[in-house]
């Protein structure tokens, strides 16, 4: 059996672990990592969509060589869909091969139906595992898309790392998984909650920074190409636009330029292509006409030398 991956030793560290798998992040965002590693605490990520929060996770993930879980929340989760369920249509294919057999023992056939073969496992109680590589990674995504009695639920969860099946008792986790939990902010979570945790918003990276993740994530586009984009998208934030484009975004649209062959950004390139960095119609019918062109000339005077 191979030996875990240990954690980062040093701020540092973590940079280089997270850069080797293409995240390239500021010191205090890695600074948070490190002690949410260091101390086992919870991390919780705020910040708009598409600025890098889930890819934290995965990052983290990769570089230390343990499996990621994830739950994705919507709106009504519950906690038993985030820890498990029954097998039902195997539990009455046992049932009626059962009563077909004949002379069934009901206390037996019942502890068979409600044990472990049965037991569908959801990401809560998959985290609670062992795992031969290390504790895994829980992320929990969106959570501002859930409702306030599972906040409670995974306050609970979260405070002793166990989770409670009624046919099958408590199951406690072994070593408490690394969890990373995400909020876009289209409500408040709870304060309860974020005080179990570490706490950053990631925020949109500034030019040079963001310069550098579309360097990692689309290393085949030509230099000139990439700092357009990047400039474009930094001005594109500064108008008054129903949803402003993600670093996820900015990685799609320089990788659908490079599908076209594009070398260099005009207003005709950039009305073709906005579905890859706009993705509401209002927003895009903003940028008709003239509105184009008047952007990609700031974004070519911002890149001019002082």
């Amino acid at each position: 059996m191979s030996e875990p991956i240990p954690v980062p030793a040093s701020i540092d560290a973590v940079q280089d672990m997270l850069g080797a798998e293409g995240y390239v992040c500021g010191r205090a965002l890695a600074t948070v990592c490190f002690l949410a590693l260091k101390l086992g605490r919870p991390l919780f990520l705020e910040g708009e969509a598409g600025v890098g929060k889930t890819e934290i996770a995965k990052a983290i993930a990769a570089g230390l060589g343990r499996r990621l879980i994830r739950l994705q929340c919507y709106e009504g989760l519950d906690a038993n869909s985030a820890v498990y369920e029954w097998n039902f249509p195997a539990q009455m294919i046992a049932i009626r091969t059962a009563e077909a057999g004949g002379g069934a023992d009901r206390e037996m056939l019942q502890r068979e139906l409600f044990g472990p073969d049965y037991l569908v496992e959801r990401p809560l109680l998959q985290a609670m595992r062992p795992d031969e590589h290390g504790a895994p990674v829980l992320l929990i995504d969106e959570l501002d898309r859930t409702d306030e009695p599972f906040e409670a639920f995974l306050l609970e969860a979260l405070s002793d790392f166990q989770v409670t099946i009624p046919e099958l008792g408590t199951i406690k986790a072994p070593e408490p998984p690394i969890v990373i939990l995400t909020s876009n902010r289209t409500r408040e979570v709870h304060d309860a909650l974020k005080r179990r945790c570490l706490y950053h918003w990631v925020d949109y990276p500034d030019f040079d920074r963001e310069l550098e993740i579309l360097r990692a994530r689309a290393p085949e586009a030509a230099e000139a190409l990439s700092r357009q984009v990047v400039a474009f998208v930094q001005a594109l934030r500064t108008e008054d636009l129903f949803k402003k484009p993600g670093v996820a975004e900015t990685i799609d649209w320089a990788k659908c330029l490079l599908a076209l062959d594009v070398i260099d950004l005009s207003p005709e390139v950039i009305s073709d292509t906005l579905g890859a960095v706009l993705k509401y119609q209002d927003d895009i019918q903003k940028l008709q006409g003239s509105e184009a062109k008047r952007i990609l000339d700031q974004a070519r005077a911002a890149l001019e030398p002082a």
